[in-house]
């Protein structure tokens, strides 16, 4: 009988997540990564990672994935909900659309996600959900109305399923990443600035871009491996802690 964990990792074509499903394939687990990008994803799959193509946001995709990997290995034992991304810009030069994006993404389909595989964890009655939030999950920043609202909003719900899934043996655990060297300050900052860089906020926008460039500059960043060690310490703890903080 195959007694290998299997661990799903969203988000994983670059950055933390590809670093967490590097990880996991070093700790022995059967690792499935997913991401809208599959192609980024090739170097995962000649370690080993079984690569699928998933957009966090469509169930069809969502209930596709998770299918095949009750189907060909009895389901998730590891889920880890790092997909996400961060807009930032005035609430008020911000569309009510790309708001709602964000939390498509880093909230509504993380929580769809976890509920299609919530089933065969509860039927084995054991699972580990580790969801990547952020030190912006405690904190807030300048011009980060709508990204800082779904952190904080992932910390509570979290916090919520944690209760919810005790009596069927599931941990729920968050990681709180600070600064990572990542696609994640160049993603934000273009966007930014086309929002707000010539609005009554561009004094605020200019100066956000200038302390972020700053924040990622050489030294001043942590490793996406810091954060891939701490999940790993989670997915291996027998009463992992609810909060890691790390970064």
């Amino acid at each position: 009988m195959n007694t290998q964990k299997v661990a799903l990792v969203t988000g994983a074509s670059s950055g933390i997540g590809k670093a967490i499903a590097q990880q996991l394939i070093q700790d022995g687990l059967i690792v499935y990564v997913a991401a809208r990008r599959i192609e980024k994803m090739q170097d995962l799959a000649e370690l080993g990672a079984i690569a699928t193509k998933m957009d966090i946001t469509q169930d069809d995709d969502v209930q596709n994935v998770v299918a095949q990997i009750e189907r060909d290995h009895n389901g998730v034992d590891i889920l880890v909900n790092n997909a996400g991304y961060a807009i930032y810009g005035a609430m008020e030069d911000t569309t009510i659309e790309d708001a709602r994006r964000q939390f498509e993404v880093n909230l509504f389909g993380l929580a769809n996600l976890t509920k299609a595989i919530l089933p065969t964890m509860r039927a084995k009655k054991s699972g580990k959900i580790i969801n990547i939030s952020s030190m912006g999950g405690k904190i807030y920043s300048l011009l980060g109305c709508w990204y800082h609202a779904t952190k904080h909003a992932l910390e509570g719900w979290s916090d919520c399923l944690r209760l919810e899934l005790t009596p069927f043996n599931i941990d729920v655990v968050i990681i709180e990443p600070g600064i990572i060297k990542t696609e994640f300050g160049d993603v934000m900052l273009a966007p930014m600035m086309e929002r707000s860089g010539n609005s009554a906020y561009s004094a605020m926008a200019k100066k956000m871009a200038k302390m972020t460039k700053s924040s990622y500059e050489q030294g001043n960043a942590s490793d996406p491996s810091v954060i891939a060690q701490v999940v790993s310490k989670a997915v291996q703890a027998k009463k992992p802690k609810t909060r890691y903080v790390a970064g």
